[in-house]
């Protein structure tokens, strides 16, 4: 049985990786998922969906990755209840949408706490699950978005703590090169999901909106599908659309086009102007 710790799980990506998780555990046999997230509630109703789907077993660890103490507890509650861990999942994340001429100097703060959560949260989590996955020789994955890649007006505070999880993946993947350690980045597009809405405006409040074009989001569970399939085939990266794919080549030989291409992704009302 493998046991697999997914942060972000009550919502979204997380929750439908854990889904199809479950499913596959069901047709093959073997998985435990330890569930993480804040709400205790929405987790331990994804935990019932999974029991029921067909995971060999399930144990919710409500967690705030945002505080480094609870990213141990987790890791340790984990080892308490199965006595190993074989892959860590780090999906929790917040989004932010944001001119930043827009944020007041007394506002900044909130990119301090967007960074605790999308960068630190994944630093501390991995830390205190890498003794345990060294000795699985296991899986590290880290879902990162386009965002770590490209530089989105409007996103600088999210795409600042993208683009440091791109960093710090890139190199624990070196230093666990031989340590039979496999660590995936995936990095999602636009996802049909909430997190743009419930992400930090410029006044550091709920958005309760998305800034970006939304009419060709891919599908959550395709999302969750190539990422779980990243992390079993132990690759690499895993990028998911073919604009960024392209975009990776453009941004060295046409960096204008790129700059472009990510202020079209915007809506017109929220292009800096």
């Amino acid at each position: 049985m493998k046991v697999i710790v997914i942060t972000g799980a009550s919502d979204g990506i997380g929750a439908e990786i854990a889904r199809q998780l479950a499913r596959q555990s069901a047709q093959q046999g073997g998985y435990a998922l330890v569930l993480a997230a804040r709400n205790p509630g929405t987790l331990q109703v994804v935990a019932a969906e999974c029991d029921a789907l067909g995971a060999d077993k399930t144990l919710v660890v409500p967690t705030d990755v945002a505080v480094q103490a609870q990213c141990q507890a987790l890791m340790a509650a984990a080892m308490q209840r199965f006595g190993k861990i074989d892959a860590l999942i780090n999906n929790a994340g917040r989004s932010a949408q944001a001119i930043l001429s827009e944020v007041a100097a007394d506002q900044l703060g909130w990119y301090e706490e967007l960074m605790r959560v999308n960068l630190w949260g994944s630093v501390w989590c991995t830390h205190a699950a890498l003794p345990h996955l060294r000795t699985s020789q296991g899986s590290v994955v880290a879902v990162s978005s386009l965002a770590g890649l490209f530089g989105v007006p409007g996103r600088t505070a999210y795409c600042a703590s993208k683009f440091a999880m791109t960093g710090f993946f890139e190199a624990l993947r070196v230093e666990l090169k031989h340590a039979g350690v496999s660590v995936t980045t995936a990095y999602p597009g636009v996802v049909a999901t909430k997190i743009r809405y419930h992400g930090f405006n410029a006044q550091g409040q709920l958005a309760g909106r998305s800034g970006l074009k939304e009419d060709a989001a891919m599908p959550v569970d395709v999302c969750a599908r190539l990422i779980i399939r990243g992390m079993q085939q132990r690759q690499r990266e895993v990028v998911m659309t073919s604009k960024g794919k392209l975009g990776r080549w453009l941004k060295l030989l046409v960096p204008g086009v790129v700059e472009n291409l990510a202020l079209n992704a915007l809506k017109d009302d929220v292009k800096p102007r």
